[in-house]
């Protein structure tokens, strides 16, 4: 990444196994129970008044639940809004107010419709809302890449951040489409697990155990966060991104495709095999990912190579913001100097 050095100075989450970092990082830690991975205890309130999360699509609930809680572990921010963007992926965006109205419409008729419907379900609605809630009026976009979506958002961000186009932004992913069409759907393309348990490269892995959460991130130019005495995390050195070309749900079985992206990656960033010291891995535990994600890594960093670990083993498999809540791990993993296992 060519130009100006991007750190992380600020995190904030929502998920099942803790809403903020302090409760996040216990969670990784911690046996998480079998099955879903559902926020039953999420109040929007905190952040939301009630007519506005009623007009809220649940995942940009998330998504603004994660930035408020983000900017406030960054503490005051020294940039122009009009140089701060929000860039924040969603693999599926508003499912559950999609799911609901339609079925309004065929029960009750078009005129029941709620008019917010399009503004709820669209999948830029998390970082639309973002912007909006704290007037950032930079660059506003979102994603949408499946489930590399948070990871590809908090990329853009960097390079936007590197490049001078902003001087921070917030960014990360956010998801809720655990509703019983979007259940239904990964049921029956067999990729879920069915004794609900997440046991990322384990032989005996059936499947992955659906999430929903979200994870933002403040990032900003390294010489502007030491300037205020902020807290840094960790810098953001390099990305890359590749397509396998290969199927619409199935890996390259060599990993050919992964092994391109880390080389890339590492290429970007300046750094060699050898320096990487914890790769935190998609870990979907579906036969088909696991093994071809175990390929790829051996390619690339070779035998033992780095220590290898799966946060969704807890917090299951979150989709566009699973590699939003990823990043949020890695850096509190290097913050507490300890790399959660992968449970399960």
């Amino acid at each position: 990444m060519n130009g100006r050095r991007v750190v992380v100075t600020g995190m904030g989450m929502v998920a099942s196994c803790g809403v903020g970092p302090a409760a996040f990082w216990e969670g990784l830690l911690a046996e998480p129970p079998p099955g879903e991975r559902r926020l039953t205890t999420f109040d929007p309130s905190p952040w939301l008044g009630p007519k506005e999360a009623r007009r809220t699509d649940r995942f940009a609930q998330f998504a603004v639940a994660a930035a408020a809680m983000a900017l406030e572990d960054a503490g005051e921010l020294h940039a122009d809004p009009d140089r701060c963007g929000v860039i924040i992926g969603s693999g599926v965006g508003g499912l559950e107010t999609l799911e609901k109205q339609i079925v309004i419409c065929h029960t009750k008729g078009p005129g029941r419709v709620s008019p917010f419907l399009v503004p709820m379900m669209m999948a830029n609605a998390g970082a639309a809302n973002v912007s909006m809630r704290f007037g950032w009026r930079g660059p506003c976009e979102t994603p949408v890449t499946a489930c590399a979506a948070g990871t590809h958002a908090i990329a853009n961000a960097a390079r936007m951040v590197a490049s001078g186009v902003i001087d921070a932004a917030l960014t990360g992913g956010s998801e809720a489409a655990m509703t019983p069409a979007g259940i239904a759907g990964f049921t029956n393309m067999t990729a879920l697990s069915d004794s609900g348990v997440s046991r990322p490269f384990d032989v005996a892995r059936d499947g992955f155990v659906i999430a929903e959460g979200g994870a933002v991130l403040v990032i900003e130019a390294l010489d502007a966060a030491r300037e205020r005495g902020a807290r840094i995390y960790g810098e953001i050195l390099g990305s890359a991104s590749t397509a396998d070309a290969h199927h619409v749900t199935a890996p390259d079985p060599d990993g050919g495709g992964a092994v391109r992206c880390m080389d890339l990656a590492l290429a970007d960033a300046g750094v060699t095999p050898g320096e990487i010291r914890q790769i935190n891995g998609h870990g979907t535990s579906t036969p088909l990912n696991d093994i071809a994600e175990a390929r790829a890594i051996g390619k690339v960093f070779g035998t033992p190579g780095p220590p290898v670990t799966s946060t969704k083993g807890v917090t299951g498999h979150a989709l566009g913001a699973a590699g939003a809540l990823e990043a949020a791990a890695v850096l509190l993993s290097t913050a507490g100097a300890l790399i959660p296992p992968p449970l399960g």
